[in-house]
C-alpha cells in the first residue's frame, strides 16, 4: 500500500487531522509542531491524543511526520538563536513521545557565514543535547535546495551530521524531491544514479520519508519553491518512478505542494492511480 499524506493544520488537534486525512484517502500526514514561524506550542490534550492513537492504529496509519518550525537554526552564529532551537526541539521531542513512532523532521539550518565545518559541528551539538536514549521518535534531516548558506545541500553534509550524532541509530533522512532537484541531483534524468549515490554516501537504510513536491524552478537552480504535482519542472513520470521504486515504495510520502484539502485529495488520488500494487 502507498503510504501517502499531506501537510495539515494541527490547530484543532490530532483527531481533526486524522479525520481530514481519512477524508482524502490519506494514511499518514504531516503537521507543524507549533507555529511554523515560532512560538509556544499549545497544551497537550491527552484525550485527543489517546483517541488518535487508538483510531490511527485501527486504520493502519503509517508513521506521521512532525515538522519543526522554520525559525529553528541549530547552527546559528548567535547563541540566543541556538538556545531557542535547543529548547524548542527538546520540548517537541518530549511531547512527541505520546505519539510513539513519529518522525520528527527539521531543516538542518544555515551556517550564516561560519562555514559548513562549523555548521556541522553546531548541528551535531544540538542533536546530542536534545536526543535521549529512550526516545521512540525518529529524527529526520531534510535534504535542502542549497540556497544561501543552507546546510544539508548535499548527501555528504547529511552523512557527516549523522556520524557526529551520538544516537545515530535514531536519526535518518527525509528526501524532498523539489529540494534535491533544485540542489543538482538529477532525479528526472537519472533517478537510479541519485539513489546509488545516496546509498554509497548515507545508506538507503537511513532514508525514511519523502516530501513529494514539484518544483517551480529548473534543475540545479538552488531555489526552494514548491509546485503542484505535474505543474512544475519535474514530470509526473518521475513521481511514478519514485513511488514505485523497490527501494522507496514502502517509505512514508507526504505532499507539501501549494494546495488546499481538495487539491491534496486530487494529488493523492493521482499518486494512488500511479502506484503499482
Amino acid at each position: 500500500m502507498l503510504n501517502i499524506g499531506c501537510h495539515l493544520s494541527a490547530t484543532k488537534g490530532y483527531m481533526n487531522m486524522l479525520s481530514e486525512a481519512l477524508s482524502i484517502d490519506a494514511n499518514t500526514f504531516q503537521f507543524f509542531t507549533r507555529n511554523p514561524r515560532g512560538g509556544k506550542a499549545k497544551e497537550l490534550d491527552m484525550e485527543d491524543i489517546n483517541n488518535y492513537n487508538i483510531l490511527a492504529a485501527k486504520h493502519g496509519f503509517a508513521p506521521i511526520i512532525a515538522h519543526a518550525p522554520y525559525t529553528l537554526n541549530p547552527c546559528a552564529a548567535e547563541e540566543r538563536i541556538r538556545n531557542f532551537t535547543i529548547e524548542t526541539m527538546e520540548d517537541d521531542l518530549r511531547r512527541l513521545e505520546y505519539i510513539p513512532g513519529t518522525y520528527y523532521n527539521f531543516h538542518p539550518g544555515s551556517h550564516v557565514g561560519q562555514g559548513s565545518e562549523k555548521g556541522i559541528e553546531l548541528i551535531c551539538d544540538t542533536l546530542n543535547r536534545v536526543m535521549f536514549e529512550s526516545m521512540s521518535t525518529f529524527v529526520l534531516l531534510e535534504t535542502m535546495a542549497g540556497k544561501g548558506t543552507e546546510m544539508g545541500r548535499n548527501f555528504e553534509e547529511l552523512k557527516r551530521i549523522i556520524d557526529g550524532t551520538k544516537l545515530s541509530d535514531s536519526i535518518g533522512v527525509c528526501l524532498d524531491t523539489c529540494h534535491v532537484y533544485d540542489a543538482g541531483y538529477d532525479i528526472v534524468g537519472n533517478l537510479e544514479s541519485v539513489l546509488e549515490e545516496f546509498d554509497n554516501v548515507v545508506g538507503l537504510d537511513k532514508l525514511k520519508a519523502i516530501h513529494v513536491n514539484d518544483s517551480k524552478n529548473p534543475f540545479s537552480s538552488h531555489k526552494d519553491r514548491h509546485e503542484k504535482i505535474g505543474e512544475g519542472y519535474i514530470p509526473i513520470e518521475t513521481f511514478e518512478r519514485i513511488i514505485n521504486h523497490p527501494s522507496l515504495r514502502n517509505l512514508v510520502f507526504s505532499l507539501e505542494t501549494p494546495n488546499d484539502l481538495e487539491g491534496y485529495a486530487a494529488e493523492i488520488r493521482l499518486l494512488r492511480e500511479l502506484y503499482h500494487e
